[in-house]
């Protein structure tokens, strides 16, 4: 078994005390001593590799806390990226239909076209495409047009046709279809019950293009330092895929998949699950309602500029006593729950149906989860304190959507509070940061800059008091995300017996708090070896 000894730089354990030893020594992939450089010399075997950090920060390896991954692999290769500024350069309704038409020049008659990380509040017409526009791109390809957020889209006709979905197709509940005046379609597509199987990541998705999507997924992230990602709505046929890889095969990359709650019980009747270790089932997924974006994440109190007079708080994806009964099912059950909250009605949902859980089977250490909690107020985080309810911020927003929710989404008042970090703290709820790949792209030290500097694509700060640490943003990436999904006694810290992952930081990012973005993954250490870097 190789052994290799790390000295010559900072090292930022993340364990209870936050030490800072001067050496680490790893062998056969596990942490087998940190402590005094010359105490794990004299105990390292014959042959052990030195790495000298040469002034460098070595830290635990990033855990990505939610995302859907390898779904960023599939638009690598597969779909046409309509991302507009900051995070692309998509700036008008033209320069995504001749992307699209390009696309569609490429592609065999009769095949689908999927546009993706189209966001009608950046692009300069303000709107989502129409039904028209994409009929005049092709008549001959499905076209489908995802939204940035991914709840919401627009078909053509030939997609809607292909999908079923005519003038006299009802809404379902947590979903709609865009209609004129005079009932006819639009193509709009609105929530995940509308969209059906064109919402799911793996959609148009084949075994082949799963395994070729996965690698270049895997790659991206290991260059930035993940080596624990997550999958966090894995449909069955996307378990199928994931499946498909061998008992004793290794990806390259571990990973946690989040079934989709409703599959539940039954799951395991029909499914043929490989026991791979490298593929950890997890927390079954929930949601309450939808994206900011759209106005359709669920709000107690209107939005600032509201676009739907009728649905001036956004709506629920599901009825209240639905949810109740799933998060019931999934608790008796056993299973951890992760449940999508963007709005703090949509949140009340789900702490509500918590508690009523816990009310008739109690149990100590569910650990169960609000994904994204953009908005929580303090009442309902001293609630998640008292239930033991968890929270995964979404603090990549205060970069790239930051300015439309202090001017149109939220106000300058409840903009302020985005991802209010600073305020789980004061109430002891443990969160986690997320960058939800692939809404956002996986980059954790600039997602720690969002969640320790506060300041928005224009440069405009938002909340100074919701500003957290450089180690508190770190420890929400690494030990306190291991410790959301019950996998702390395994990875996260740098701590003897632990996983040997970690990453190398070209500074030390304590000292760095204001030029995180200045920092770089120099190395990404999987298991004992170099997977990344130099």
């Amino acid at each position: 078994m190789t052994a290799t000894l790390y000295s010559n730089g900072t090292i930022l354990t993340m364990d209870a005390e936050n030490s800072q030893p001067e050496a680490v020594l790893t062998e056969g992939g596990l942490i087998r001593a940190v402590g005094d450089e010359t105490v794990l010399r004299a105990q390292m075997p014959g042959g052990t590799r030195l790495h000298d950090l040469q002034g460098q920060t070595l830290i635990p390896a990033f855990i990505d806390p939610h995302g859907h991954f390898p779904d960023p692999g599939f638009i690598a290769l597969f779909r046409v990226d309509l991302a507009s500024p900051p995070r692309g350069d998509c700036i008008d309704m033209a320069t995504a239909l001749h992307r699209l038409r390009a696309k569609a020049a490429d592609t065999p008659k009769g095949e689908w076209v999927m546009g993706v990380l189209f966001d009608n509040t950046a692009i300069a017409e303000g709107r989502m495409p129409t039904r028209a526009e994409l009929d005049d791109v092709s008549t001959d390809h499905p076209i489908w047009v995802l939204h940035a957020s991914g709840h919401n889209g627009v078909a053509n006709s030939a997609a809607l046709e292909m999908r079923g979905i005519s003038r006299d197709t009802p809404d379902p509940l947590g979903g709609r279809y865009g209609r004129r005046d005079d009932g006819a379609l639009t193509g709009l597509i609105e929530g995940l019950s509308a969209m059906g199987e064109m919402g799911d990541t793996d959609f148009l998705i084949n075994r082949e293009r799963f395994w070729q999507g996965f690698a270049v997924c895997r790659d991206d992230y290991l260059a930035h330092g993940v080596t624990y990602a997550q999958n966090a709505w894995t449909s069955r046929v996307m378990l199928e895929h994931f499946a498909s890889l061998g008992p004793d095969k290794d990806p390259g990359i571990d990973l946690m998949l989040l079934p989709i709650g409703e599959l539940e019980p039954g799951l395991w009747d029909t499914l043929d699950w490989p026991g791979n270790r490298h593929f950890t089932l997890g927390p079954r997924k929930l949601f309450t309602d939808g994206a900011f974006q759209l106005q359709t994440a669920y709000l107690s109190a209107p939005y600032h500029r509201p676009i739907d007079p009728k649905h001036s708080c956004g709506m629920p994806y599901v009825a209240a006593e639905e949810h109740r009964r799933e998060v019931r099912k999934l608790h008796d059950l056993g299973h951890q729950i992760h449940c999508h909250c963007n709005g703090d009605a949509g949140a009340d949902m789900f702490i509500d149906a918590v508690a009523a859980a816990l009310a008739d089977t109690p149990r100590a250490d569910h650990r169960h989860t609000i994904i994204h909690g953009q908005t929580l107020r303090d009442d309902q985080l001293g609630r998640m304190a008292e239930l033991g309810i968890t929270v995964s911020f979404f603090s990549a927003h205060i970069h790239f959507w930051g300015d439309r929710h202090y001017s149109t989404f939220l106000g300058p008042e409840r903009a302020s509070r985005l991802s209010p970090a600073a305020s789980a703290e004061r109430f002891g709820v443990r969160y986690t940061l997320h960058n939800d790949a692939s809404v956002t792209p996986t980059r954790p030290l600039h997602l720690a800059h969002c969640a320790v500097n506060r300041t928005t694509s224009s440069g405009r700060l938002l909340g100074e008091s919701q500003k957290i640490s450089v180690l508190s943003a770190l420890r929400a990436q690494t030990i306190d995300a291991a410790w959301q999904v019950f996998q702390e006694d395994i990875r996260g810290s740098i701590e003897p017996g632990k996983c040997a992952d970690l990453a190398v930081l070209s500074g030390n990012p304590i000292a760095a708090s204001e030029n995180l973005l200045d920092l770089k993954v120099t190395a990404t250490i999987r298991a004992g070896k170099m997977v990344s870097g130099d």
